[in-house]
């Protein structure tokens, strides 16, 4: 695969960033036909991100599920791992923890973050809608104790500005659920927010494709890049997409459910069924048996 070039301003790249959490189910492939699409139609590249950051549910089965799922659909890539063994001597994210560890310190060193030893039971206890409420930032714990999670201090009065791509600039406030968000986590390990950031300015990326469930932390990590040095994350432009979801309008899970990739795959679906079932659930009457048979998705304006 080629080179990222890196710093080159003119690069437009996003990414697929699943995480071995589960295995891939339609609405991860949803997303990826959605980016392969959009990338298209924007010149864009394609990296492959694996997030392998949360050891304790990661599985090798659910890491070799993911290239054989993007084999088996035919989902192209630019950049990224070639295979498990690639990904892991090359790609997996515990060869960036330097750069998350060197963040920290930075964050921590210019006051933007707090120490707190809030349980999830005793947020839960103090606040009935699970939210943190800022209980631990006026107690200047010890950052160095154990079980210390980092927080940062971001408010729900903090207004930022996102590039959407369809609507273009947009001014909202922070919702309550990512105020005072992790950065880093009791175990010692960087939170999701602060690993896909680093992650994102490391690489480049600049079109960032995924679900609306995501857009609470797309403010958050919006908010925590302005605080980051070199800070090229805010020029990044983003389309936050509607979530496939089941019989019960509950969202997909990751599982070995009927839904997953690797359950219709060893059932005897081909890709094509796979991106028919696609298709139907995005109500199209027009046959949809074939990545490209998807191309209508590059309608979506840039403004």
């Amino acid at each position: 695969m080629e080179k990222i070039e890196k710093n080159n301003p003119g690069l437009q790249l996003t990414r697929y960033a699943p995480t071995p959490s589960g295995f891939l189910h339609l609405g991860n492939i949803y997303s990826f036909i959605l980016t392969y699409q959009l990338a298209k139609k924007y010149s864009a590249k394609i990296l492959l991100r694996i997030d392998d950051l949360d050891r304790e549910r990661v599985r090798k089965t659910y890491l070799q599920d993911i290239f054989h799922t993007l084999d088996f659909l035919e989902l192209p890539y630019s950049f990224g791992p070639k295979n498990l063994n690639d990904f892991e001597q090359n790609y997996s994210q515990a060869l960036r923890m330097p750069l998350y560890l060197d963040a920290l310190e930075v964050l921590k060193n210019n006051g933007n973050l707090f120490a707190c030893n809030c349980s999830r039971k005793k947020i839960q206890k103090i606040s009935p809608n699970g939210f943190y409420n800022g209980s631990c930032r006026d107690r200047r714990l010890d950052f160095t104790e154990k079980n210390m999670a980092w927080r940062m201090l971001l408010s729900s009065n903090q207004e930022l500005k996102i590039k959407d791509l369809i609507n273009g600039d947009i001014l909202c406030k922070v919702p309550e659920e990512i105020v005072d968000c992790v950065l880093k986590r009791k175990n010692g390990l960087p939170s999701y927010q602060l690993a896909s950031v680093i992650d994102d300015l490391h690489f480049g990326t600049n079109l960032i494709i995924r679900g609306i469930d995501l857009w609470p932390s797309s403010l958050a990590q919006l908010y925590l890049s302005s605080l980051l040095p070199e800070n090229t994350f805010s020029k990044a432009v983003f389309f936050h997409h509607s979530l496939m979801k089941d019989n019960e309008q509950k969202k997909l899970s990751k599982s070995e459910g009927a839904l997953s990739i690797r359950y219709l795959r060893k059932s005897g679906k081909k890709k094509e069924d796979i991106f028919k079932a696609i298709g139907s659930w995005l109500g199209r009457e027009a046959p949809t048996s074939n990545l490209e048979d998807f191309s209508f998705l590059q309608m979506i304006p840039l403004k």
